[in-house]
């Protein structure tokens, strides 16, 4: 079952008629299959694109490498980027596009630890950009990056939308 969070933005994106697809490294999907439990998935969820590894981030979705080079996968930057990647992708209202550290052997730091997650979210051409560090299994760590995604984008409909 979804969390509280879910449901709650899954209901507000169908009351609007916006449609949302997902761009996901560290999640691994996991967010789109949530959204896709909502009993307004069929009007919401246009779809998703994992993208764990590197090679899909620059073969599919067209990171440029010098992005990945020079500020890792897991980062602000490269979120971006699959967002807006992503966008030209599905065509969708609302992108949200998540990489992250939910497990030691990535390119954590002293500044960037494990349970870091980068978010980008572009909804109908406005874009902003989160960065959370959550604490927990990567389990627990991908479930506190769905629902604050989840947060995000049923408060920027709550003022904005």
């Amino acid at each position: 079952m979804p969390s509280k969070n879910v449901l709650e933005c899954s209901k507000a994106l169908a009351k609007k008629g916006y449609n949302i697809a997902f761009v996901e490294s560290a999640t691994a999907g996991r967010m789109c299959a949530e959204f896709s439990l909502a009993p307004e998935s069929g009007a919401i969820l246009r779809g998703g694109i994992s993208c764990y590894e590197v090679f899909v981030k620059e073969n599919i979705l067209k990171v440029p490498h010098h992005l990945i080079e020079k500020y890792t996968p897991e980062s602000a930057e490269v979120t971006q980027s699959l967002a807006e990647n992503g966008l030209d992708f599905f065509k969708s209202d609302v992108v949200v596009a998540c990489t992250g550290l939910t497990m030691p052997g990535g390119s954590e730091t002293k500044e960037k630890p494990v349970g870091t997650m980068f978010l980008h979210i572009i909804f109908l051409e406005k874009s902003f950009r989160h960065r959370s560090v959550f604490s927990g299994t990567a389990e627990e760590i991908v479930s506190q990056a769905i629902d604050a995604a989840a947060m995000l984008i049923t408060d920027f409909l709550e003022s904005n939308g």
